[in-house]
């Protein structure tokens, strides 16, 4: 579904990423690991369209996406769960679910994901018409998620969704990663939490300053000697 190829990505003189080979399969959960710098951030942003790559390819379903504008992409039914969350404080829950199905028309459409996505998310039901900036760092995670699948994306790009969230979150949120991918939606997961991602995950990619250094599947890289000493703390 996805590929990324020879992909080359500087912030002025920094050369964040260094021709990195990607591949997204459909239907399957591919998730990016490394540590703080390794460039994963950088790479969900490029096929996002909010970096733009010096050199090499990103290409969705055959087509060549490279350094579209970030709404075109958007169009082409990727959506991206950005680190931090981002979403809008001063709106409610339901205004902000709401942003993430602005161009779309189909009314019973809509309704019907927004059931979907309170049978995911109970707590955000309760909380319909709470602003989001009142929302706990769990809460709000789970509204970032759900505000991407409002889009009806047939990619999601999540960016550390785990990221300071409770033990007990963190295990809801991959739970919830699984149910999206089983309802056919392929997920591209960026994490430093490397065995809940790899845990989930049909493959994986291992960076490290700009480069991929590792790849297998979710059970091999589990199982590697370098991957359990450097991000298993085993």
């Amino acid at each position: 579904m996805l590929e990324i190829k020879d992909l080359h990505v500087y912030y002025g003189a920094i050369h964040a990423v260094k021709g990195i080979n990607v591949k997204v399969p459909k239907g399957k959960i591919i998730t990016l690991v490394g540590a703080n710098g390794a460039g994963k951030t950088t790479t969900l942003s490029c096929v996002a369209g909010l970096v733009k790559s010096k050199r090499g390819h990103v290409i969705y379903k055959g087509k060549d996406i490279t350094n579209l504008s970030p709404h075109v992409i958007n169009m082409q039914k990727i959506a991206l769960v950005p680190e931090g969350r981002r979403i809008f404080p001063n709106l409610t829950v339901y205004e902000n679910l709401m942003m993430g199905a602005y161009k779309r028309k189909d009314k019973e459409g809509i309704k019907e994901d927004l059931e979907w996505i309170f049978s995911l998310f109970p707590r955000l039901k309760e909380r319909t018409n709470q602003l989001g900036g009142t929302l706990s760092g769990g809460e709000q995670q789970m509204l970032a998620i759900s505000r991407a699948l409002m889009s009806r994306p047939e990619l999601i790009m999540m960016d550390e969704p785990s990221l300071g969230l409770a033990p007990v979150l963190v295990e809801e949120v991959f739970d919830v990663i699984k149910k999206i991918n089983a309802e056919g939606t392929t997920v591209l997961l960026v994490e430093q939490n490397a065995v809940g991602a790899l845990s989930i995950s049909d493959f994986g990619y291992v960076l490290e300053t700009g480069n991929i250094v590792l790849e297998g599947t979710g059970k091999e890289l589990l199982e590697n000697e370098d991957v359990k000493k450097a991000y298993l703390g085993i």
